[in-house]
């Protein structure tokens, strides 16, 4: 879906702390004791560039860096306040996912995405999540659905704001939610990085439009829970048509 690690200690599985080798006590020592300053935290330059690359995806999703434009790295570093370098390695990322290509001596461009291009993919999309979400109608029960609820209403409260970016996150953190029941972790990452290339913008629809359109497929998120939950075989499947359809 960079952080720096914790400092002073490693996690055990039930949850606590437990000293390491450069924070363990050894025991009574003699002689003056010395107050040892707290390493200070490293900004690494790949979480830099991961920073970076989330911004770019948030600004391609809404709208902010227009299909057909070039954006050069130096403007783009200025822009988000870091160098060059990062931004050049995001959007070699984005390249590799298909959302930008390569100027030379200018920058990337943003591709122009069409109608054919977004119903393949959604094609493909409900290929691989179908066939899964119709297993696990059969195999999960009720419970580990209505976990899943917050997770669908939230996408409703943020397709509310009109926010797409936001919406983008909270959509396909109900997607891969929901294809991690069935324990297939290359699964999740596979449908994961398709839905994340559908999700840019299609060239000549304006935001505004895309807006409006939220609410209407966010919902659809809610029924498709309900008929999971109630192991609805077939309304499932109709609503997993008609979600993908319209993505």
């Amino acid at each position: 879906m960079d952080g720096p690690g914790a400092v002073g200690g490693r996690g055990t599985p039930s949850g606590r702390r437990v000293p390491d080798a450069r924070t363990a006590s050894v025991g009574p020592v003699s002689g003056p004791v010395f107050a040892v300053a707290a390493p200070r935290p490293v900004i690494q330059r790949l979480s830099v560039r991961g920073q970076v690359l989330d911004a770019l995806r948030a600004a391609l999703v809404a709208g902010d860096l227009a299909p057909g434009e070039v954006y050069s790295a130096p403007a783009l570093g200025e822009r988000f306040g870091v160098s060059a370098t990062p931004v050049r390695e995001a959007m070699q990322q984005l390249a590799n996912e298909g959302a930008v290509e390569v100027v030379p001596n200018r920058g990337f461009r943003v591709i122009r995405r069409g109608a054919r291009e977004l119903a393949e993919l959604a094609e493909i999309r409900a290929l691989v999540e179908m066939p899964v979400m119709l297993r696990l109608t059969r195999t999960v029960a009720a419970p580990c659905w209505a976990e899943l609820r917050p997770l669908a209403d939230t996408t409703v409260a943020v397709a509310a704001t009109g926010d797409l970016a936001g919406y983008a996150e909270s959509d396909r953190a109900f997607h891969a939610a929901v294809l991690a029941l069935s324990g297939n972790r290359q699964l999740v990452q596979l449908a994961d990085d398709l839905h994340r290339r559908a999700q840019w913008p299609m060239a000549g629809v304006a935001a505004r439009r895309v807006r409006g359109d939220l609410l209407a497929d966010a919902v659809q998120h809610t029924a498709l829970l309900d008929a999971l939950s109630a192991g609805d075989v077939a309304g499932a499947q109709a609503l997993i048509r008609g979600h993908f359809a319209g993505a």
